[in-house]
Order: C-alpha cells, then structure tokens, then sequence
C-alpha cells in the first residue's frame, strides 16, 4: 500500500516532469548531470519525478545498455537525499514489457523505494481487455499503479472505456496518466472512472497539446441519477522536463480559481504551440526528446545532444522553431531560475 502521506500529494495534484537522460559524449550515463536535472525539478517545485519512462529512452532496458536498475539506484540516493531535507518527492518508475518483464521491473522499483509504477501497455498490443486486466492485476500485486494511456505514435496502443471501466476496480490502482492526444479518448477514462464509483483514483494529464485546458475544467458526468464532476489534479508530463519553475507556477494558476478562466486558456494555446515545437508535433513527435534535450543543453544542465541512438536528432528546422518560441513566449522559460542555481545543482 502507498504511504498516506504520499498518497495525500498525489491526489492533491503535482507536478511531476518524466526525467530525461543525461549521458556524456561517449553516450555513457553521465551521473552528475544526472543528478542535477533531479536537483532541478525539485528545486522547482515539481512534487514528484518519473524515472524510466519514455521520456527516459525505453532502450535503457536493452541488454547491451543495462541502465535500467543503475538509474533506479541513482534515483533512490538522490530522492532520498531530498527527503531527508524536508522535501519528499513522489517516486514514480516506468514499467513496460510482457508480463514477465514489467513484474521484474515493478520489483526493482519496489526494492529501490519507489512510491508507484507508470504501467505502459504498447507491448500488449494484441492483447483482449480480459489479458490486459490480468497483466495489470499482476503488476498491481508488487506495488501500487498508475495506469498509462499513451497515444499510438509514442509507442502506446487505443484502450477502450471497456478496458478502464475494469481497470478501475483494481484496489491498487491510485492514478491514471492520460495522455492519447484526443479528447474523446480522455474523455472515455474520465468517464468510466465515474462509472466504477472510485473516487480515490487521482487523474493525471499527459495531453501535451492540452496541458491548461485539462486542468481546468470540469468533467460532469450523470452517474446513478446524480452529477458526478472528475477534475485531473496535476501532470506527468515529458514538457515538464523543461522550464519546470513555470510549469509549478502554471499548476498552481489552475488549482486557484480567482485567475480568469480566459487568461489561463489563452497562456494554454501559448504552451501548446511550445510544445509543439520542442515535441516536434510536425514530423510525427520524432524530434520529441532531442527537443527535450536541446532545450536543457540551451539552459546548461545537459553537456550535449546526445541520446542512446545516435540516429535519434532534432528534425530539420526545429531548432528555429525552438528559438521562434523562445522569441514569442520568453515568460515560459526558467532561464533565469536555472542560470541562478545551475551550479550549486551540478556540484
């Protein structure tokens, strides 16, 4: 069972980037930068980080790499450190594969100290609702879970409201990540965890393309003859990586009404051309990390470009485009945050 505590601050609605990689120009695990990028996001504000998620490269798990569990170990010294100062960040590891696998890996993380496990599902891809829910349950038994609706282009595959109505029985279910990029489907999670009666399933926004706009509205639902109304408390987002201090102080916008709904939509429009742009939406999101990666290498806490696929680039003109943002929207950069503190993080 998730701690209470912990339990508490998910459900309240954080922040929390989905950690890229920091390797050396000889495409090596580079564990000062590494720890610096922690450093930041909690220096931030972020509430919580995700370790070995997408964002993360999933090619960690490959044999030949074997960066999975050194990077959990990295991660439990140094969300450890943090807790021991005051600041308890939420653990959250990424679980992928067959089943085989993701009840390996959700055993690392529960061994290394991990709160809960982001449960993708792409690998299952021909799997029935029946398989998929047995899959689950199975990783649910080890730690508690986030369920995961990654968009197909990301590596992720379509999951019907069939699929959530169930998966939200799960007793060890404590969130839902949401990020299918469609509104219908997003709707279809909000939906069926209406329908299951769970009120204690935090709902989570993963829709890069609709990160303000999620959190501020009201989803209303007729459920039992009554209105039901979800709202998603917070975000684990791969944009968060980048310029975290506003994402926090965007978050926090959402959770006060007494901003104008209008103000909050129109710097949403803002965030989502952004994103855009550093996710690379133009060419089918292939850009997506290197844009992660190039814009913490503009902001010094990355020493390079490098990814674990050397293939693996920004696309052509996108880092035009990451400076046309830079130009138009500077109030959504932390640059200055950054430039302040970067040294006492890389120390």
């Amino acid at each position: 069972m998730m701690d209470a505590g912990i339990r508490a601050a998910l459900s309240k609605g954080l922040v929390i980037p989905a950690s890229p990689l920091a390797l050396d120009r000889n495409r090596r695990l580079d564990e000062r930068r590494q720890r610096a990028l922690w450093r930041y996001y909690l220096a931030a504000g972020a509430g919580g980080i995700a370790v070995g998620v997408h964002t993360t490269q999933f090619a960690i798990r490959d044999a030949k790499i074997g960066l999975y569990e050194p990077l959990l170990s990295l991660a439990c010294e140094e969300f450890d450190r943090a807790e021991k100062a005051g600041s308890p960040p939420v653990r959250i590891g990424g679980i992928i594969g067959p089943t085989a696998q993701a009840v390996r890996e959700v055993t690392l993380l529960r061994d290394h100290g991990f709160h809960a496990g982001l449960l993708g599902l792409g690998a299952l891809r021909e799997a029935s609702d029946d398989q998929l829910i047995a899959h689950c349950r199975a990783v649910a038994e080890v730690i508690p879970v986030m369920g995961f609706y990654l968009q197909p282009a990301a590596g992720g595959r379509l999951l019907p409201y069939s699929f959530w109505r169930r998966f939200a029985e799960i007793a060890n279910v404590v969130a839902i990540k949401m990020a299918p990029f469609n509104r219908y489907q997003t709707v279809d999670v909000v939906r069926a965890l209406v329908a299951s009666g769970r009120e204690d399933i935090a709902l989570y926004t993963g829709n890069d393309d609709n990160i303000l706009p999620d959190l501020v509205t009201p989803f209303t639902f007729d459920y039992g003859g009554r209105s039901v109304e979800r709202r998603i408390v917070g975000g684990l987002l791969g944009h968060w990586a980048v310029w975290t201090w506003q994402a926090v102080e965007q978050l926090d916008m959402c959770h006060h009404t007494t901003w104008p709904l209008g103000e909050i939509l129109a710097l949403g429009t803002q965030v989502t051309d952004a994103n855009a742009v550093i996710f690379d939406a133009a060419n089918g999101f292939a850009g997506c990390i290197p844009g992660i990666h190039e814009v913490l290498r503009r902001q010094g806490l990355l020493e390079g470009l490098w990814l674990l696929d050397e293939h693996e680039v920004l696309s052509p003109g996108q880092a035009e485009e990451i400076d046309r943002v830079y130009r138009a929207y500077p109030h959504l950069n932390d640059d200055a945050f950054v430039a302040e503190h970067r040294d006492e993080w890389l120390k």
